[in-house]
């Protein structure tokens, strides 16, 4: 399992290993002692899986609050999509701030999004199944989106002037300036530290 920094401190991009022949492919999509091993413990409780018919189709940028804050750890089991995290902690250095990581089948890289940051995706193939890991179950009153095309968080989704496939719900979330201190910096800063 390779581990690679983001822009983003805490967001990571995880590539497991391949093993290969002619019949195709092996790999430990997750294991608790290595992800342990890399200095990430988190205690996933649900699996999601999804899937997306058209290219375009736009999920996000989703989140749970407090007490039902969840990290994910998301991959592509087919396809390919534009995999975004967006730090939604009020007060961070990097707040309002995103990364957008290339997840395909045949890439097999996964992105760990922790609590605190918004997640969303679009597809770039047809028939596009998204797979993630969450350290908290479905809350439905701690559900809670952030509008995918807030001009004040830049997203390039790489659609091209297209019109993405929407959810009613994210077609009418929120901006950023209207999103409640759900996720203090304070929380996360360490001993000694100021804003």
């Amino acid at each position: 399992m390779q581990l690679e920094p983001t822009t983003l401190p805490g967001v990571f991009i995880l590539t497991p290993d391949r093993f290969g022949d002619h019949r195709g492919f092996f790999s430990e999509s997750y294991s608790r002692r290595r992800m342990e091993g890399l200095g990430i413990h988190i205690e996933f409780v649900q699996d999601n899986h999804s899937l997306s018919g058209a290219v375009g189709t736009l999920r996000g940028l989703h989140f749970q609050t407090p007490p039902h804050a969840q990290d994910k750890l998301v991959r592509c089991g087919r396809g390919a999509l534009l995999d975004v995290a967006v730090d939604i902690r009020h007060g961070s250095p990097t707040f309002g701030t995103s990364v957008a990581v290339e997840l395909t089948a045949e890439n097999g890289r996964q992105l760990l999004v922790p609590k605190g940051f918004a997640h969303g995706f679009v597809t770039r193939a047809p028939d596009t199944e998204i797979v993630y890991k969450c350290s908290d179950y479905y809350a439905p009153d701690c559900d809670a989106a952030l509008r995918w095309d807030d001009p004040a968080l830049g997203i390039d989704w790489g659609l091209e002037g297209a019109e993405p496939v929407l959810s009613e719900k994210d077609a009418k979330a929120p901006l950023l300036s209207d999103l409640p201190a759900v996720f203090p910096w304070s929380d996360w800063m360490q001993p000694g530290e100021t804003l």
